[in-house]
């Protein structure tokens, strides 16, 4: 039973799982982009995630913690490096996009290229028509204010009225 086991087994052992889990994890750093099947994609995409976040964080510990998931100084000092360069400076997470292409010939698996993701975040701009419906829709306390002020002007005019009355 796999009672505790998260992830996929992606048809192996779990130490070949493994294995392939770190060396896709490795290539995707290497080359930039992968094509693989869409369920390992899937699954070395929160390892990326991971190793991303502690570049982003620099110090000494997250360094060794990369160390010791990919196996490689040279590959997690590049890394570290593109990172303190600002590459995901302004990501807050997603550093990976996965394509897919279609079945593969021989036995019909879902195939994917999965990249890092270089471009920078573009900002939200406001949508027109919800800013046009914020214009004209007043919020409550504006009603509010107006009414009050409307009652205000009102008890203002019956008081020069009654006052015109008394004069005449």
């Amino acid at each position: 039973m796999r009672h505790y086991k998260k992830g996929r087994k992606l048809g192996t052992d779990a130490a070949h799982t493994k294995a392939m889990k770190k060396s896709l994890v490795v290539a995707l750093f290497t080359n930039d982009r992968i094509k693989t099947i869409e369920a390992r994609a899937k699954e070395i995409r929160p390892d990326v995630d991971k190793i991303i976040t502690w570049a982003k964080r620099g110090d000494l510990h997250a360094r060794r913690l990369a160390i010791a998931a990919l196996g490689d100084k040279e590959l997690v000092r590049e890394v570290f490096e593109k990172v303190a360069q600002g590459q995901f400076q302004d990501r807050q997470g997603g550093y990976t996009r996965i394509m897919k292409l279609g079945p593969r010939k021989g036995d019909n698996a879902p195939m994917v290229i999965m990249e890092l993701v270089t471009e920078p975040v573009a900002k939200k701009a406001e949508k027109p028509a919800k800013a046009a419906k914020k214009a004209a829709a007043p919020k409550k306390e504006e009603v509010a204010e107006e009414k009050a002020e409307q009652a205000v002007e009102e008890v203002a005019e019956e008081a020069t009225e009654s006052a015109e009355e008394k004069a005449e």
